[in-house]
């Protein structure tokens, strides 16, 4: 085991497929020579050629269509949109050709890629460096969307996802990469928490891509949350002095839907919290699923605390974030009824 920053736990899982696989290769702006402007596959290219690990243009159409043909041929790409905000572009390519190759060929072609994308907001990025987008990829039948909040599983999930025989959206919290603190503005990435580090096998290991994680247990309420809002919603609950279980689902899609059910069965209450936007966020889905699935069980409507329904403000961005005031007042409704 070593303590490793979710940068290093990425890399390091990279490091390992490139050496236990020969049909994996790393590519994508500025991720060879530089190490990638987060620094995620710094030395890689140095350790494993240019061949395996390499720069590709700014085109991220180019970068993903360039993927499907060669996971079609046999390879395991794994590539780096080098932010979610830049996906639009590479859209087509990912809903209309990867997503549906393996049923569209009956079976005869699969599209093992695995995509990276930081995401989220946190070093004041403004519009087109700090969205979340992980609700547009939900809707995609045939992919599957990851987001890690911690380095240990980050590196499993990352293992797991570039083994899979489907593509992977792989999301990462940028304000989680590497520790408490962004040294440009000396402002806390995660200013309610100092988890961002942790233990972390040097070897290969996998967590299951469709697995949720109890990460507190509680008896008064079900907190639904991912990436950076799990520690939002850690700091809620000491703030508000509720008993929350708080679950992070770690894999976005598919869902662990019986670990939600089982939970919001138990607590009777639930709270869903997302960095996204509101309308139409991942979170309402949530809502539906536990409507539906625990409706005779729920002793108080299901609360939401999102990002507002504004474009990205760049320097109101700690504002529109959800923070430990906003989620504790939603646990406090929560439990008046």
């Amino acid at each position: 085991m070593a303590r490793m920053t979710m940068v290093q736990a990425l890399r390091s899982a990279m490091d390992v497929m490139l050496e236990r696989d020969p049909d994996v290769v790393i590519y994508g702006q500025d991720v060879g020579y530089f190490g990638g402007v987060f620094r995620c596959t710094e030395g890689l290219q140095a350790k494993y050629g240019r061949s395996r690990v390499f720069d590709a243009p700014i085109s991220e159409g180019g970068i993903v269509g360039s993927a499907i043909g060669m996971a079609a041929y046999g390879l395991r790409p794994v590539v780096e949109v080098q932010f979610a905000d830049y996906f639009y572009p590479a859209s087509d390519q990912i809903v209309s050709e990867a997503a549906r190759l393996r049923y569209r060929s009956a079976g005869d072609f699969s599209a093992p890629i695995t995509i990276r994308m930081p995401c989220g907001g946190g070093i004041y990025g403004g519009q087109t460096h700090s969205q979340s987008p992980e609700a547009l990829f939900t809707h995609v039948c045939g992919l599957r969307t990851v987001m890690p909040s911690n380095p240990y599983d980050a590196k499993g999930l990352l293992i797991a996802s570039i083994e899979n025989d489907d593509p992977v959206i792989f999301l990462e919290p940028k304000r989680l990469y590497n520790g408490p603190f962004d040294g440009h503005h000396d402002r806390p990435l995660v200013p309610w928490s100092q988890h961002p580090s942790g233990e972390v096998p040097e070897g290969h290991y996998t967590v299951p891509l469709d697995t949720a994680k109890v990460l507190r247990s509680g008896a008064d309420l079900t907190v639904l949350a991912y990436g950076t809002m799990v520690f939002v919603c850690e700091a809620a609950a000491a703030e508000s002095g509720v008993d929350a279980e708080i679950i992070d689902l770690r894999s976005i899609w598919p869902l662990d839907l019986p670990a939600i059910v089982a939970s919001v069965r138990k607590t009777g209450r639930c709270v869903v919290v997302h960095e996204a936007t509101r309308t139409s966020g991942f979170g309402a889905e949530l809502v539906a699923l536990v409507q539906e699935h625990c409706f005779y069980h729920l002793e108080a409507p299901i609360e939401r605390v999102t990002g507002w329904d504004t474009p990205y403000p760049h320097a109101l961005e700690w504002a529109y974030f959800p923070g430990p005031a906003r989620v504790a007042a939603a646990f406090r409704r929560a439990m008046e009824t």
